[in-house]
C-alpha cells in the first residue's frame, strides 16, 4: 500500500479516500501500461497490464499480491472483464478474444491471430467500412443469454455476438456518429435486464442496446469513455478521458443514468469496483492503480 495519506474525492453519499499507485508490481520492476482492471467474486483485484507476466492478481483489501499469469498467452492486452469463474479478455494488436479460467487456463480463443478484417482506411480510429471479426478488438463479456459479445473498435467500428461454442451468430453498427454507428467501441457490460452498454469512445457516448442489437438510447455529456463497468449496487462505473480542458473522470450514475458522482482523476484507461463499493484505477500513462476507497 502507498505510503503516502489519501486524499479525497466526491461528497456527500459518495465519498472516497484516493489511495495512489495501491498496488506494488510484484517483480520490483514498474508496472506496464495498465489497460484494464476488474475484481472477481472474492474482491481479488486482476490488473491487466502490457508487459508480461499480462495478469496479475492482488488482494483488493490489502494489496498483496496474489497470483500472476498469462505469459505468452497475451501479447497486447486491452480489455479484461470478469462474469463468474472466468475472465474474459482481447488481445487488441493480434485480433483475438480469449476467457481463462480464474488461475490462467485458456478456455476459448475467438480470431486467428495476426488475422485483420479488412476495414480500409482508418484515421483517427474512424474506419471506412465495418466488416467481420476482428480488426483490433476492445473488449468481450459473458451475456446472462449465454452469448459472447466482442467490441471491434480500433480498427473496425462493430459489435460481434458469438454462441457459447465460438460460431458467430451475428454483427452490428457501422462507421460514424448516428444512432447505432460507432466511432471506436471501446468497452461493453450489461445490465439486471440484458441490455448491453458499449462504450463509443471518440462519439463520446454510452450506446444502449438490446441483446439483438437494436438501438434503445444513450447516454452523453461526458469525456470519451474508455471503460465502463457495473458494481454489485447496480450502479454504473466509467472511466472518462480528459475533454475540453476538464481533468480524466471516474464517474458514478445510478441505473438511469444520472451522475451521482465525477472522481477527478489520473488518465484512466480500466475501472473496476469491488464488492464494497470502492473503485480501481488503472492507468496507462502513470502506469499504476489508484484506490478510490469508498467512505461510509
Amino acid at each position: 500500500m502507498a505510503e503516502q495519506a489519501p486524499s479525497v474525492a466526491g461528497s456527500s453519499d459518495y465519498k472516497y479516500e484516493v489511495i495512489r499507485d495501491f498496488f506494488k508490481s510484484p517483480d520490483g520492476e514498474p508496472f506496464g501500461l495498465i489497460s484494464r482492471v476488474a475484481a472477481d467474486d472474492e474482491d481479488r483485484i486482476y490488473v491487466f497490464q502490457r508487459r508480461d507476466p499480462p495478469v496479475v492478481v492482488f488482494d483488493g483489501k490489502t494489496g498483496k499480491h496474489l497470483a500472476s499469469w498469462g505469459r505468452g498467452d497475451v501479447t497486447d492486452p486491452h480489455g479484461l472483464k470478469i462474469i463468474g469463474d472466468t475472465v474474459y479478455t482481447t488481445d487488441r494488436a493480434d485480433s483475438v478474444a480469449k476467457s481463462f479460467t480464474l488461475d490462467g487456463k485458456v478456455k476459448l480463443a475467438l480470431g486467428t491471430p495476426g488475422q485483420h478484417a479488412d476495414t480500409g482506411k482508418v484515421e483517427n480510429w474512424l474506419v471506412e467500412r465495418a466488416a467481420g471479426p476482428f480488426n483490433h478488438p476492445t473488449e468481450m463479456i459473458l451475456h446472462p443469454n449465454g452469448d459472447l459479445y466482442v467490441t471491434d473498435g480500433y480498427r473496425n467500428a462493430r459489435v460481434h455476438r458469438f454462441a457459447a461454442d465460438g460460431s458467430l451468430k451475428t454483427s452490428w453498427g457501422a462507421p460514424g456518429s448516428d444512432e447505432g454507428q460507432f466511432h471506436l467501441p471501446h468497452s461493453i457490460a450489461y445490465d439486471d435486464e440484458g441490455l448491453l452498454y458499449v462504450a463509443d469512445r471518440s462519439n463520446k457516448r454510452i450506446q444502449i442496446f438490446t441483446p439483438e442489437g437494436k438501438f434503445l438510447s444513450q447516454w452523453t455529456g461526458m469525456g470519451g469513455p474508455n471503460d465502463i463497468s457495473r458494481g454489485k449496487d447496480g450502479n454504473w462505473y466509467i472511466a472518462e478521458q480528459e475533454d475540453s480542458g476538464d481533468p480524466a473522470y471516474c464517474t458514478v450514475r445510478d441505473k438511469e443514468g444520472n451522475v451521482l458522482a465525477k472522481l477527478a482523476s489520473r488518465h484512466v484507461h480500466g475501472i473496476g469496483v469491488d464488492s464494497e463499493g470502492s473503485i480501481y484505477a488503472g492507468m496507462t500513462v502513470d502506469r499504476g492503480v489508484d484506490k478510490f476507497v469508498r467512505v461510509r
